[in-house]
């Protein structure tokens, strides 16, 4: 019998865009951000996206944040 666990299905998968548009809301901004799967990815990494103009790109993984306004 397979059991599915409920916080789980929650989650998006990490790193399976190459965009991400993001709000106020989600930060502060982290990569993977906190509703994707963390198993298969790289380690969490915080990103100053405020400083950079509101614009980041993830150093492990290359994605690209956008915050809007």
């Amino acid at each position: 019998m397979t059991r599915t666990d409920p916080a789980a299905a929650a989650l998006k998968p990490a790193n399976t865009e190459h965009r991400y548009e993001i709000t106020r809301a989600d930060l502060p901004l982290s990569c993977p951000m906190p509703d994707m799967t963390l198993w298969n990815s790289h380690p969490r990494v915080y990103l100053a996206i405020e400083d950079e103009g509101g614009e980041s790109v993830c150093p492990y993984c290359g994605a690209h944040y956008v915050l809007k306004t």
